[in-house]
């Protein structure tokens, strides 16, 4: 095809190029004394993305259309098959910078992930489908830190640095803002599309900027990677024989961790048990449903619903039950399966709830793999507590109300003799087991 006659056409004016549009999706124009040929669109390749209506010429009724046998017309029907294909030979003719079909297909397809209006549905390529695999099982390689995204600003913020794991040792404190990695501006970006950015192989570098409150300029950080292992599962016994527990996500690893912990908290004579969700930003359905197991009599542990009005029940099993006076700890951090667990534990009455209203993330999201590597995680249902509530938005509300102290909110590393909410929950405890004897 003659290049200059194809700038001729590209060329000419406004309304050729939005009557060659329109050509597409109409099938072809007409001449005014004819009705429509053909009320269909035209067909688009598999792999192209879902043609929209035909659309409206508003402010352009004064224009010229060429009519059905001009050579402009024949070209622009015969050699674009969709809209795709049209503003794909544009950039390709007329872009001054460089990029690739991949980047264009890519931003595309999160495009219409995007489009949906739902911060938690995306499109993972597939160095970020591996990477999202990764974290689930446990073990991964960058720089150690879990992170938060506000579903309403999608600003990013350090929640906790795991202790000496590569952030901690860089100087990342918790409330810290992602501002940019390696360079590159990700205010707005998708979580996970940063996590993978901050992921890579073992001893490669990577500089987070932060924006820390208080000081004036954004801070360099450059990082190490490294592999991390997820401290999913920390336990130890406190003073009057009261287990603590802390589980930081539900990952594949951390249900044997779990029952581990129980039981050896159990061996060294456990009279009470603290269970510390603070932060924790959830995790798979399937590690916290099997954790609940553990602890409920038989009985329903969730359900989900979806928008057809589908119904999936999740329960325990047997009759078993943990029996010991139990607390656990949420805030504003706790979100998804940590409100699954700490919603079940509540509407059983097993234990009390101490801490702040927690996040309010109640819908369930599924990934469908797809076969060239990349996945897309769409949300599919929205789940309902034992006794049937729906928290999304709401979040859980704790039995007992207490607020982190100031002072405390920014650090990594908080004495269990200064963490006033914990104290808190052992103080009840305490009063419960002198109450029992």
């Amino acid at each position: 095809m003659d290049k200059k006659f194809l700038n001729r056409i590209l060329t000419s004016s406004f309304s050729v190029l939005l009557a060659a549009a329109l050509l597409v999706f109409a099938g072809g124009c007409t001449k005014p004394s004819e009705g429509p040929k053909d009320s269909g669109m035209m067909k688009a390749e598999a792999n192209d993305q879902t043609n929209g209506g035909s659309g409206t010429e508003d402010g352009n009724k004064g224009d010229a259309v060429p009519s059905a046998t001009a050579p402009e017309e024949k070209f622009v029907t015969e050699f674009f098959t969709s809209k795709m294909e049209l503003l794909e030979n544009l950039i390709e003719w007329y872009y001054m910078d460089k990029t690739t079909a991949d980047a264009l297909q890519t931003g595309a397809y999160k495009g219409m992930l995007e489009a949906l209006g739902d911060p938690y549905s995306c499109y993972y390529t597939a160095e970020e489908y591996s990477a999202l695999m990764e974290s689930s099982n446990g073990v991964y390689c960058g720089i150690g830190s879990t992170v938060q995204q506000n579903i309403n600003t999608m600003i990013m913020t350090i929640v906790k640095p795991f202790v000496g794991g590569p952030a901690y040792e860089a100087g990342m404190l918790p409330g810290d803002i992602i501002y940019k990695v390696d360079g590159k501006d990700v205010t707005g970006m998708d979580i996970n599309s940063v996590v993978a950015m901050m992921k890579g192989e073992e001893g490669t570098k990577v500089t987070v900027t932060v924006i820390r409150e208080g000081v004036d300029d954004p801070i360099d950080m450059e990082i190490t990677r490294r592999m991390v292992e997820v401290p999913t599962i920390e336990h130890e016994m406190l003073k009057n024989n009261i287990g603590y527990i802390q589980i930081t996500e539900f990952d594949d690893v951390t249900v044997d961790q779990f029952k581990n912990a129980i039981k050896s908290l159990r061996a060294e004579g456990m009279q009470a048990l603290v269970i510390d969700l603070r932060d924790n930003g959830g995790g798979l359905l399937t590690a916290v449903v099997d954790m609940l197991d553990y602890m409920l009599p038989k009985g329903m542990i969730v359900y989900t619903e979806d928008k057809y009005g589908a119904r999936e029940e999740y329960r325990s099993t047997d009759d078993d039950v943990f029996e010991l006076p139990l607390a656990v700890l949420i805030n504003g951090n706790s979100a998804s399966a940590s409100e699954i667990f700490a919603a079940a534990i509540q509407d059983y009455k097993l234990g009390t709830l101490v801490g702040t209203t927690s996040f309010g993330k109640g819908i369930v999201q599924s990934v469908f793999p797809l076969s060239d590597g990349t996945a897309v995680k769409l949300t599919v249902s929205k789940y309902y507590t034992p006794n049937g509530r729906s928290i999304h938005g709401t979040g859980v509300t704790p039995d007992i109300e207490v607020d982190l102290l100031d002072e405390l909110k920014k650090k990594v590393v908080i004495e269990h003799d200064e963490d006033n909410q914990l104290q808190a929950a052992l103080q009840y405890l305490l009063e419960g087991l002198k109450e029992s004897k």
